[in-house]
């Protein structure tokens, strides 16, 4: 275990994922000095390997880390000119912003200069790649930076000396950013909105999932459309007199409704929605044994002009443990199959470190997806979310794949040389939190790769959050951008599936009492 020490309760989660990215696999701990501690773990007491004493005021920042008992120390000044605590109503101020970017850099240079040679044993180090940028939007503040007008070399420069990013890393996220810049402008994001629709079926549950996702039965799904009309109805109206940029069908599996229930749904969707008008249409197609020609047809004849057919991998005993259901040839089968209905714009998901497998496993799913030559390829890194059974499972045993750590980097090294050697680029990206590979590495990443002209601009919407997202059903979580504040409010649905189709009226009014307020306030 490694403990933060620091003088008030401030900070804390950002000092804690960073100091995690160096030490892989160690519980890190935040405690404020002077507070009476918790229940304390006497095993955890015990297996302290260092701590990082921080103390802080107007105009200087220092920090100790001592492991046994070999001591370092480092000091850093601040202007002073400014309040850097939270404000009551979690505005933004700037001073703020500066002064977390000098503490954490502070940190980084401790813990990277503290010498190799006197860590304990057990307490691994590893300089993390993306510096001192602890979110899952590393791309967020390049690209701001670059629709603000400001220059590359001073963009590289700050991500150097502010961020403490490796060169790769910086040149990574430039190039992302330039490319959805201008994709972000192109659409004219700024006078539009986008559109979700959350279809929360799947043939099955997969080990690693933790999405809104329910066992497919037409019953529940025919109520759950009833429920879904309704709230696309209402909605349809709250942003009549905007562009719609984009819209995107995801769950669950959206194609494991059946062919009579995915028309329905796409007949409603252009009955209450410009969909034509809008510069893109995706739908999640996902598993391949949900998808059938006659399905394709429907998605087709809608006007679908994207589509994901998401293996995760090709390797059929990985494809069994995670639960999928499906073969590696369904997979290929199935794509071919798009094609031919006339699809030319589809994107394969792949999942890096899925339990058992290893870099070459990873290089031979890629050798398959070569054949097949999708339009776009994205990328993730297997993540133990909370909900999953991925997660429960580890919880049973006791164990997890440690070495999944340790190849974890290669396999995106690897994705990263293919994406290149068939001439895909960088479109977006953003980071996980608990990543099966170790913290701070390239495998937090998830990469979507895209041919030019086939780039989603729903996918880099959603993560960059330059716009607002309207979403509808389950689980869905609508996101009003207020681009004068570059605040984003969210409208949550509930998750249930039940309870959505019982409390429809209550999302509905959910969105209309926020709707209401902001027309008040746009026009009072």
């Amino acid at each position: 275990m490694v403990k933060i020490i620091l003088p008030e309760r401030d900070f804390d989660y950002e000092l804690q994922a960073l100091v995690a990215s160096f030490f892989p696999g160690q519980h890190v701990q935040a405690e404020v000095c002077g507070e009476e501690p918790g229940i304390i773990d006497s095993k955890e007491d015990k297996e302290l390997l260092a701590t990082i004493n921080i103390k802080w005021s107007q105009y200087k920042i220092s920090a100790d880390f001592q492991a046994k008992s070999f001591l370092v120390s480092r000091q850093s000044f601040v202007t002073g000119d400014g309040d850097w605590h939270k404000h009551i109503d979690k505005s933004a101020h700037p001073y703020r912003t500066y002064y977390k970017n000098v503490l954490k850099k502070l940190v980084f240079c401790l813990i990277k200069d503290f010498p190799e040679e006197m860590l304990p044993e057990g307490l691994i180090r590893r300089v993390p790649a993306w510096g001192t940028m602890t979110g899952v939007r590393p791309v967020k503040i390049v690209m701001d930076e670059i629709l603000n007008g400001n220059d590359i070399n001073s963009i590289r420069e700050s991500l150097d000396n502010i961020y403490c990013l490796d060169s790769e890393k910086a040149e990574l996220a430039v190039q992302v950013a330039t490319c959805e810049a201008e994709l972000l402008k192109k659409a004219g994001y700024g006078s539009g909105y986008s559109l979700y629709i959350g279809i929360p079926f799947c043939p099955t549950t997969c080990l690693y999932c933790s999405f809104a996702s329910n066992p497919y039965y037409s019953g529940l799904a025919d109520a759950y459309l009833e429920a879904l009309f309704k709230e696309m109805e209402y909605s349809s109206h709250i942003f009549k007199d905007r562009k719609l940029s984009s819209v995107y069908i995801g769950g669950g599996t959206p194609v494991a409704l059946n062919e009579w229930q995915l028309s329905r749904l796409l007949e409603a969707l252009h009955k209450y929605f410009p969909v034509d008008k809008s510069v893109e249409f995706t739908v999640e197609a996902g598993r391949p044994d949900s998808i059938t020609e006659e399905k394709l047809k429907v998605l087709r004849r809608h006007g679908t002009g994207r589509i994901s057919v998401n293996p995760q991998t090709m390797h059929q005993k990985t494809l069994d443990i995670i639960g999928r259901r499906h073969t590696a040839r369904q997979t290929a089968d199935a794509f071919n199959l798009a094609r031919k209905n006339g699809f030319d714009n589809i994107n394969m998901d792949l999942i890096a470190g899925l339990p058992g497998e290893t870099a070459g496993d990873f290089r031979e799913t890629l050798s398959q997806i070569r054949e097949l030559a999708p339009d776009s390829l994205t990328i993730h890194s297997l993540v133990v979310k909370r909900a999953s059974k991925l997660r429960e499972k580890i919880q049973e045993t006791g164990t997890e794949d440690g070495s999944r750590a340790l190849y974890m980097e290669e396999m995106f090294n690897i994705g990263q040389q293919f994406a290149k050697e068939q001439g895909y680029h960088p479109y977006y990206m953003y980071r996980q939190k608990n990543s099966a590979g170790c913290a701070g590495s390239t495998g937090q990443e998830n990469i979507g790769y895209a041919k030019e002209g086939k780039e989603c601009l729903y996918n880099i919407l959603i993560m960059e959050e330059k716009q607002t997202i309207l979403a509808l059903g389950a689980g869905a979580s609508t996101k009003l951008y207020h681009m004068g504040m570059g605040q984003v409010e969210r409208i949550e649905n509930v998750k249930n599936v039940n309870d959505y189709i019982e409390r429809i009226g209550e999302m509905i009014g959910r969105k209309k009492r926020i709707y209401d307020r902001l027309y008040k306030k746009n026009n009072g």
